[in-house]
């Protein structure tokens, strides 16, 4: 019996065991989440190289190979994984990292595939063996309307005739469609023309490649021999000066042979930060653009092409009415690129429940992104409530002094900044002048920490939070 009782018991304890370990994060389905979310260029820049290590009861132990690989993960992608991982698993709250004993060279994993095209630039025995060129991306179907037209004008006038305007800068902000003209641009010059159509990270990704591998020769040449160079989101250079200084010399050495230059960015090149004035006085000297937030007449045009081409896919023809339309255009005013995810999203209602929805079910279908524009908080506003409710002056927390009294307001205000903003890490520390990424999780982490263990603590925050909240909206009335 009491065998028996014992082998009960042994059952149990196994069936329990499996539960908790059916309960752990799967790490090969959050990798792939993190591809669909952040794209195959980042994941397989970037994201591929984390490991998980172990799980504990709030947070996730990640390895990496290297300090460089850390930091920029860090700075960059930390809270859209911290994100995924929550969808899976809401009581994780944080991720740690280690550097991992086996600091083999970070190469890429990825194999492209080559194309046929002779002309293109990355040919077979190229070491970089790299392109983002998008075959979908052109410009029949990039839908013109007055905030977007100049930009549109200029991109094709390049394409059609090289070198019309060069260096062609065109900035905007997120999802205005600036990198679907670059790649516009690329796609009708790759025939005729070698091309290399590359992000501002993966330049850097490179030229850091190249350094630790002694290939800076080869990185030089091929960059230096291309007829057309499109790089994306420059500001992403910032605060490199290594590989500001070849970039320098690279885009001198394209001008010089008649090359076509071709740069995306979210500012124009004066508001540029920790970037080399000789580099933005030479963006400068082309021809300069800005796409403009789109109207309400460019918006329900997309919309509506969206739409349509939505339905090319399926048989079964899902007709959103006129009035959802309008509703979204009229709504929805930010970047295009949220106008396209929220008639994915009705769409996916639209299948899964087999009906079309109504305004009422839409508002619910976007809710959150019908939010996103109802209270813009500025950095500035949060320090300045934060000043006020401890009694201390904004040169006083802004400063280099640590006495408790400062740092702990300090470490509130970037707390609330990250909680209320959708600014990033390194944004975040230009504001708090111009502190490290790394001080800024520090604070983050360390009021997340207090607030678990002070009631007091908590109270403050909430009513902090909803202050700047409700005053803010004031303020916007």
């Amino acid at each position: 019996m009491e065998v028996f009782q014992d082998m009960n018991n042994k059952i149990n304890f196994t069936q329990k065991k499996e539960k908790f370990v059916s309960e752990k994060l799967d790490w090969t389905l959050i990798q792939s989440e993190m591809r669909n979310k952040l794209g195959k260029d980042i994941y397989e820049s970037w994201l591929k190289k984390l490991n998980f290590v172990e799980e504990f009861n709030n947070y996730i132990l990640l390895s990496v190979s290297s300090r460089f690989i850390r930091d920029w993960i860090t700075s960059r992608y930390l809270d859209q994984i911290l994100q995924v991982v929550k969808t899976y698993k809401k009581e994780i709250v944080r991720i740690e990292f280690k550097i991992s004993e086996n600091k083999q060279e970070d190469i890429p994993t990825q194999e492209y595939k080559i194309q046929d095209n002779k002309n293109i630039s990355f040919i077979k025995d190229s070491y970089l063996q790299y392109n983002r060129i998008d075959p979908n991306k052109k410009f029949e179907n990039f839908i013109v309307g007055s905030s977007n037209k100049i930009a549109f004008e200029a991109s094709k006038k390049v394409s059609e005739n090289f070198s019309h305007y060069n260096p062609l800068y065109i900035y905007s902000g997120v999802g205005m469609g600036k990198t679907h003209l670059l790649n516009a641009i690329g796609l009708s010059l790759k025939g005729k023309h070698k091309v290399m159509f590359i992000s501002a990270e993966r330049f850097m990704y490179q030229f850091v490649k190249s350094i630790k591998s002694n290939e800076m020769v080869k990185f030089k040449e091929y960059f230096r021999n291309t007829d057309v160079l499109i790089i994306d989101d420059i500001q992403f250079m910032n605060g490199k000066e290594a590989m500001q200084e070849e970039f320098f010399h690279t885009f001198n050495a394209l001008l010089d042979k008649g090359s076509q230059i071709v740069i995306s960015a979210d500012r124009p090149p004066n508001k540029l930060t920790r970037i080399q004035e000789r580099i933005k006085s030479r963006f400068s000297g082309g021809l300069v653009i800005d796409i403009q937030n789109p109207d309400q007449e460019l918006r329900y045009k997309i919309v509506k092409s969206k739409s349509d081409e939505l339905n090319l896919f399926y048989s079964n023809q899902i007709n959103i009415s006129d009035e959802i339309k309008n509703f979204i255009s009229s709504e929805i005013k930010t970047s295009i690129r949220e106008i396209v995810g929220a008639i994915n999203r009705i769409f996916s209602f639209a299948r899964i429940y087999n009906k079309t929805p109504n305004v009422a079910e839409t508002k619910v279908i976007l809710k959150d992104l019908l939010n996103l524009k109802e209270s813009k908080v500025s950095i500035d506003y949060i320090q300045s409530s934060v000043c006020k409710f401890f009694k201390i002056s904004k040169n006083e927390m802004l400063s280099s002094r640590r006495s408790r009294y400062l740092v702990r307001p300090r470490q509130t205000a970037i707390y609330l900044t990250k909680i209320l903003t959708s600014k990033s890490l390194p944004e975040i520390g230009r504001e708090f002048s111009n502190r490290d990424h790394t001080t800024i999780i520090h604070s983050v982490k360390t009021i997340e920490k207090i607030k678990e263990k002070d009631p007091e603590m908590v109270n403050n925050i909430n009513k902090l939070k909803n202050q700047i909240l409700y005053n803010n909206k004031e303020n916007e009335i």
